[in-house]
């Protein structure tokens, strides 16, 4: 058991560094080797989200010191972002529905992210970008974040890619906006939680 607990923190550690070098978080991939491991959704989802606001945290602030950071593309998708994450943080699936949507995201995700991955090779660094059509971004703000705190994500890994596709941000400032919209949904989705649990 010992030994499983510490390969399991070795590789959780290996995920995080990863993660953080491209501006995510890594609930997908901490939630990916929870499911593997077999740990029940009830730990899994907590636990995910409570590394991604460590991880997020850590990221957020190193975007901002080097000046990465755009609050105009970032606010749009975060006014409803966090309330929609609290909400589906509160939800709680059984585990023969959280599986499979789990793992339906982890695979959606990596699409995506092979996707926007492609697209962004045509958006030089310094590109001025397009500002976030505002009720569009609140929108996709809102499913993200609902999305994100029902499965444990923190909502960056669909959020990069779709900014990106859209042209509304070069790569490393997408970065940053994902690492942010990361911290605030992971903290309220940890919240919503939280709060469920309680509430049993």
């Amino acid at each position: 058991m010992f030994d499983e607990t510490v390969g399991l923190t070795v590789i959780i550690l290996a995920i995080a560094t990863l993660y953080a070098a491209v501006g995510q978080a890594g609930a997908s991939g901490y939630l990916a080797v929870m499911g593997i491991a077999g740990l029940d959704p009830a730990t899994m989802k907590p636990a995910a989200l409570a590394l991604n606001l460590l991880v997020a945290a850590i990221g957020t602030a190193r975007f901002a010191r080097a000046g990465l950071f755009d609050w105009r593309a970032f606010y749009p998708f975060g006014v409803l972002g966090m309330p929609f994450s609290f909400l589906g943080g509160t939800l709680h699936l059984p585990p023969h529905l959280y599986y499979p949507l789990v793992g339906a995201i982890l695979l959606l995700a990596a699409l995506e992210l092979a996707r926007s991955t492609w697209a962004a090779r045509g958006m030089p660094e310094g590109t001025d970008p397009v500002k976030p059509p505002f009720l569009p971004a609140l929108a996709a703000g809102a499913a993200v974040g609902f999305l994100s705190g029902m499965t444990g994500t923190g909502g960056g890994i669909f959020l990069a890619p779709l900014i990106l596709l859209m042209g509304w941000v070069e790569t490393r400032r997408a970065a940053a906006v994902s690492a942010a919209y990361n911290l605030l949904n992971s903290a309220a989705a940890l919240a919503g939680t939280w709060t469920a649990a309680a509430a049993l």
